[in-house]
């Protein structure tokens, strides 16, 4: 096992420390469930009956308590093409388990939103939170306390981390998440990313752009930019919560159809009843998150991820925050390459070694925890490897000790960029995260009079009225988690890039989200404190911004500051909360969500996580 690197031991060790008496409690609580969760046998009749009533063959083995019961969560829709795969899973696993003497049962069901379709509407106003209620759905699937293992059925944004949020409260019982694979490649990314531009600056029409959108998103499976659903898969991966190489095997091959076999199959024998139990809270301690940072600084992953690591960690009492993603990102180097930070896509970063090429070379520079439980081998190196079917039987096979294509991989000796591309913002304006993983460097400082706005089509408006043009930092307020639950603010890339392509100096600044594919323009997101407070709470300083401040953004020193003197102003006033879509359903999770840094949500914040 190589030696760690000094400074990525040092975070994991004061990851450990702060967590000491949260992560103390959490153990605690999972070792009384252990003892308190009754065997089946133990449930009055009546109890046991209804848990078994529609098993049909499996009710004997069920009732008898003796052999592995698993229980699977599923987000399936067939809307979502990523999940639309998992419509058969549930009864292919039911006789998988079989196969080794042990059972299935579908627990429940959660939601599953897509993001791109809610992408500048407003049902993108319930993305964030749809991740707690994700969570809270797993909780009831569980909640039945009839079963020895937990098969987490989900890939995209919110729903991984709800499924392991919720997951993690039975984090006695142990778990495989079962991914379904990314769809066929479609059309260039470069000329998807042109049309797009095309259309914002009104040079094509609606009928382009359609046919172009749909030659990208074409066909069942995950969709194939790097953006939050296959960060999830490699984050997965890097925590060893996936059979080893199962994040990026296309849906509907014998290769995944064998993955999903062999994973129901570890299932059982990781299970309370299996002959080496592994449970959740196990796996997933200090060093796998760690490592599920690395991974997304090593890969340029998704920056919906600084809020949703810090919110899965809380919820298995582990503490960590932007400070530490920041200083691993210090001595974690960008070794891979995937659109929108490079021109191929996960088929192609797949082909050239993946996920297994990755691990192997973090691990090798001492940039990744070897000593993890994982679910599907003795350490996390089990990982550095890619499965294959020789003679219709899986086996993991070495990889090759070079990449597969060195415009998308490289080892850490000769990376892309020598840091991981995630950095802290700090200042007079409070604290943000800015990806500078595919922003040129020169664009890494802006500074520039403001432009304020409360919603995604004001910028719009200002973008085709010309208002814009010149430099220019766009601020976009209200929109945290507090004001109208976080949405992505995806419709901002195409005209702010357009306005960078026309040589001005742009950055955006905004208590919201960007897309988990956020691209070339320097954006400052989740802005924290935020815009709306409740209570006596003091608003964040943003609320005070006026058109025509000067906004520094400043990722090389690391800065967000402003020149103007914001002490004498009002704040502006918050747009009305809106209705429709079910928003005003959600609008208990936005008076309780907490700060961005700690996740953005209601349910661990209410629950004193």
């Amino acid at each position: 096992m190589a030696a760690l690197n000094d400074q990525f031991h040092r975070v994991t060790q004061r990851i450990i420390e702060k967590s000491r008496d949260s992560r103390g409690r959490y153990l605690e609580l999972m070792e009384r469930e252990a003892q308190r969760q009754p065997n089946r046998t133990q449930l009055a009749c009546s109890n046991l009956a209804h848990a078994f009533a529609a098993s049909g063959n499996d009710k004997g083995a069920i009732g008898s308590g003796e052999s592995p019961n698993l229980a699977i969560v599923t987000a399936y829709n067939d809307m979502l093409s990523a999940h639309q795969p998992y419509g058969r899973y549930p009864e292919a696993m039911k006789l998988y388990a079989r196969e080794v003497g042990a059972t299935a049962q579908v627990a429940g069901g959660t939601p599953a939103m897509c993001d791109g379709v809610t992408q500048g509407q407003d049902g993108m106003e319930l993305s964030l939170f749809s991740r707690d209620t994700i969570a809270l759905a797993t909780a009831v699937a569980l909640s039945h306390e009839t079963y020895d293992g937990m098969a987490l059925l989900g890939i995209c944004d919110k729903i991984v981390p709800g499924l392991l949020i919720g997951a993690l409260r039975f984090g006695h019982l142990p778990c495989i998440m079962i991914p379904s694979g990314p769809m066929p490649t479609g059309i260039a990314n470069k000329e998807k990313q042109k049309v797009r531009q095309l259309y914002a600056e009104g040079k094509v029409g609606r009928e382009e752009l359609l046919a172009s959108e749909s030659a990208a998103y074409h066909s069942a499976g995950t969709c194939t930019f790097y953006g939050t659903a296959n960060s999830n898969q490699m984050m997965m991966e890097m925590m060893g919560l996936h059979m080893p190489g199962s994040a990026f095997v296309p849906p509907n091959t014998p290769l995944r159809t064998q993955l999903t076999r062999s994973a129901t199959h570890q299932l059982a024998k990781i299970s309370l009843r299996g002959e080496d139990t592994r449970p959740l809270a196990k796996c997933v301690d200090e060093k796998a998150i760690v490592n599920a940072i690395a991974g997304l600084l090593a890969t340029g992953g998704s920056t919906n991820h600084v809020i949703h690591l810090p919110a899965i960690a809380r919820s298995a009492g582990i503490i960590i925050d932007w400070q530490d993603i920041d200083e691993l990102s210090q001595v974690v180097p960008l070794i891979a390459r995937v659109y929108p930070n490079g021109s191929g896509d996960v088929n192609a970063f797949h082909a050239a070694g993946g996920m297994g090429y990755v691990i192997r070379e973090l691990l090798d520079a001492g940039l990744a925890h070897e000593d993890i439980t994982t679910v599907g081998g003795q350490s996390l190196r089990d990982y550095a490897k890619e499965p294959a079917l020789e003679d219709d039987k899986l086996v993991w096979r070495t990889l090759p000790e070079e990449s597969g294509d060195d415009t998308m991989l490289r080892p850490p000796s000769t990376p892309f960029k020598p840091d991981g591309g995630l950095r802290l913002l700090n200042g007079n304006l409070g604290r943000a995260t800015i990806k500078t993983s595919a922003v040129d460097e020169e664009r890494w400082i802006v500074e520039a009079p403001c432009r304020v706005f409360h919603t995604q089509p004001e910028v719009a408006e200002a973008f085709k009225a010309g208002e814009l043009d010149k430099d220019v930092v766009v601020v976009v307020r209200f929109q945290g988690p507090r004001a109208n639950g976080m949405p992505e603010l995806h419709k901002l890339t195409p005209p702010l890039g357009v306005l960078q392509d026309r040589g001005f100096k742009v950055a955006l600044v905004t208590d919201g989200r960007m897309s988990g594919a956020s691209g070339k323009v320097p954006a400052a997101i989740h802005l924290t404190p935020e815009a709306l407070t409740h209570g006596d709470a003091e608003p964040g300083p943003i609320a005070y911004l006026q058109d025509g401040d000067i906004v520094r953004v400043d990722a090389v020193n690391g800065t967000i500051s402003t020149t103007a003197d914001l002490s004498g102003r009002q704040p502006a006033t918050p747009p009305a909360p809106a209705l429709g879509v079910g928003r005003e359903l959600f609008a208990m999770m936005r008076l309780g969500a907490d700060e961005a840094e700690k996740g953005g949500s209601a349910m661990l914040a209410l629950a004193g996580l």
